[in-house]
């Protein structure tokens, strides 16, 4: 039984498949260079953004998108606003003072809270 074939197609190594009917999409090539001078290129699509940074895929550097005139491209930085915190949300409506007198009110509430339950809860002998 060790001796038979396998008959039929190789398994990978041909696509059922026509390319009838199939369009490619368009391509542009980005030049990237690393720290030590060394570049390299990576195809993106046409209308894909392309990332000012990418890591070389010989050497794992990072490098920096390359402009069609030989320079670094350098992308403005855009402000953005930080975003609003719960406790910065809590400020605009009380003062600091009013927040501590309202913290403890309730650590008194909490504290007379437990020692009720101790109170209640009976104690085991040893």
């Amino acid at each position: 039984m060790a001796e038979r074939n396998l008959r039929g197609m190789r398994l990978g190594s041909q696509s059922l498949q026509s390319e009838e009917g199939v369009e490619f999409v368009s391509r542009r090539r980005s030049t990237y260079r690393t720290a030590d001078g060394s570049t390299f290129e990576v195809t993106f699509a046409a209308d894909a953004e392309i990332p000012e940074v990418w890591e070389s895929p010989r050497t794992g550097q990072e490098g920096r998108l390359v402009g069609e005139d030989g320079a670094l491209v350098e992308t403005e930085e855009v402000e953005t606003k930080a975003p609003r915190t719960h406790w910065d949300m809590l400020l605009e409506r009380r003062t600091r003072a009013e927040l501590e007198e309202l913290l403890q009110e309730r650590l008194e509430l909490l504290r007379a809270r437990r020692g009720e339950e101790a109170a209640k809860a009976p104690r085991k002998s040893a």
